[in-house]
């Protein structure tokens, strides 16, 4: 193969030093052929490459080592055999060639294999204020000295590249909800459109085209804040480029080392500020002499304003077990004992649990993680204890129930002077509804500062606190005022006297 410097010196000698073809290739040594190459062209340079790579020895093996790179290629990476093992693999068949030209087979297949699947990518711009992208991402966290995987929903402006991460314990529909009525508050306005995946929380089915069916209750959300849902085609992560590339970022960024908190209101209100700052100190990718947060302050006045917050919660059926519990995400939560055995809608929020039956609350508990796990309301139970009041005792809807100081003390008094205690403190409890926990709590004060202790003194002295409560003055029309005011007259009450005759 001719080298550079041989063509520099052949070169030189013919156009240079005008000497003949016969007399340089005498004084290089080489033939007047190559001096004939090398002048005939304005290349400086020659490369040489085979057109066809003979494989003897390969012979058949090519198509079984072709199907185990097939089926090597729809596993994941870490899964995939190297060249090394097939080639032992190949061995292990009868192959008796190198592992050379296995080698090189392998390089030619997967860089065409690469070629054929290669897509071109045409970059996306987007108007101020016209579209959102979504998406979730898992990152790890220390919470409570604990390891732990959170949940972290990613909304960010197409435009201005403004953004807001979320962390949540688990990936579902109210979750969603939360993170965009957050992000819209944050982002103090709405775009006109949302790009999403095909996530179940969002798309009920996928249909021809960009056609999707959207859940209902998401579409209530889209309807509330007035943009227009559009999700991205299977398998096209290049649609929503911005947001797919926010995660890597916020992975390394955010998430390494690990942020050390204590629940996810923290780790929520460090993400929140950390954005803000990633705003304010990253200049815009293509808004020359522009940084993120200028980008967005220009932005902003293009969002749609927002209307009243939505009622961000998910809706499902549920029934009410003969404990007056309703089951939830392998919870239990309790409601009134007055609707055991009812069907009632409970209704799922990022941070609570709420049901109802006839469009009135009838439960409303902070919602708990894990599983096992049963939060009652003692005073959903208070009409049973009318009938079995014994349950105050043992009941563990009762255990641990947090009443005012006064109501314990004088509880903790009846159980001390009477035994049959617990029907007192009952009655005193049935009190609650009808007075207000404030009243039943200061008559069990007065109850306790003259040391009478009973239900009929706690009751009695409710009775009085009404009775003496003083009773406003009615106010009346003019039309029904006296223009003269009466006058007592006692001369009417003496003649009666005179007049009147006793009996003998």
């Amino acid at each position: 193969m001719l080298t550079v410097e041989t063509i520099r010196k052949i070169r030189l000698s013919i156009h240079r030093d005008g000497k003949s073809i016969r007399q340089t290739a005498r004084e290089l040594r080489v033939s007047r052929n190559t001096v004939r190459k090398a002048v005939r062209t304005q290349q400086t340079a020659f490369e040489y490459r085979r057109r066809r790579q003979p494989r003897p020895a390969l012979g058949h093996f090519v198509e079984i080592l072709e199907e185990d790179l097939a089926k090597d290629q729809k596993l994941p990476r870490r899964q995939r055999r190297t060249a090394i093992a097939l080639f032992e693999q190949l061995q292990g068949g009868g192959y008796t060639g190198s592992y050379d030209s296995v080698r090189r087979h392998i390089r030619e297949w997967r860089e065409q294999q690469s070629s054929n699947a290669s897509e071109v990518y045409i970059p996306l711009v987007f108007d101020p204020g016209e579209a959102f992208q979504f998406d979730w991402s898992h990152e790890l966290v220390e919470m409570c000295g604990i390891p732990m995987t959170v949940k972290v929903a990613h909304l960010r402006l197409c435009h201005s590249r403004y953004f807001l991460v979320v962390a949540y314990p688990r990936e579902t529909q109210e979750m969603v909800f939360d993170a965009h009525i957050r992000a819209f508050e944050f982002f103090g306005g709405v775009c006109r459109r949302g790009i999403y995946d095909n996530l179940k929380a969002v798309v009920n089915k996928v249909l021809s085209g960009k056609e999707r069916s959207f859940n209902s209750r998401f579409g209530q959300l889209s309807s509330h804040y007035l943009f227009e849902p559009v999700a991205c085609t299977p398998a096209a992560g290049w649609e929503k480029g911005q947001v797919e590339n926010q995660v890597g970022t916020v992975r390394r960024r955010f998430f390494t080392p690990r942020p050390k908190v204590q629940d996810f209101a923290e780790l929520n209100d460090w993400l929140k500020s950390r954005c803000m700052q990633w705003a304010k100190s990253h200049p815009h990718p293509s808004l020359s002499g522009q940084s993120v947060w200028q980008a967005y302050e220009a932005e902003r006045e293009r969002l749609i304003p927002l209307p009243p917050r939505f009622d961000s919660y998910a809706e499902r059926p549920a029934r009410v077990s003969p404990s007056s519990l309703v089951p939830f995400d392998r919870n239990r939560y309790s409601v009134g004992c007055n609707h055991v055995g009812q069907s009632v809608q409970l209704r799922a929020y990022a941070d609570r649990i709420v049901m109802v039956r006839d469009a009135q609350v009838i439960g409303d508990h902070p919602r708990q993680f894990g599983r096992g796990k049963t939060v009652f309301d003692p005073w959903h139970y208070l009409p049973a204890l009318e009938r079995k009041p014994g349950a105050l005792r043992n009941g563990a809807p009762f255990k641990e129930w947090d009443l005012p100081e006064a109501i314990e003390l004088v509880g903790e008094q009846l159980q001390k002077r009477y035994g049959d205690w617990d029907r007192q403190f009952v009655g005193i409890l049935h009190a609650v509804p009808l007075y207000g926990l404030d009243a039943v709590q200061e008559a069990c004060r007065q109850a306790l500062s003259i040391r009478t202790f009973s239900k009929e003194v706690v009751l009695n002295l409710l009775h009085r606190s009404r009775d003496d409560a003083p009773s406003g003055e009615m106010e009346l029309p003019d039309p029904l005022k006296l223009r003269e005011p009466p006058v007592a007259d006692c001369q009417r009450y003496d003649t009666l006297l005179k007049e009147a005759h006793h009996a003998a």
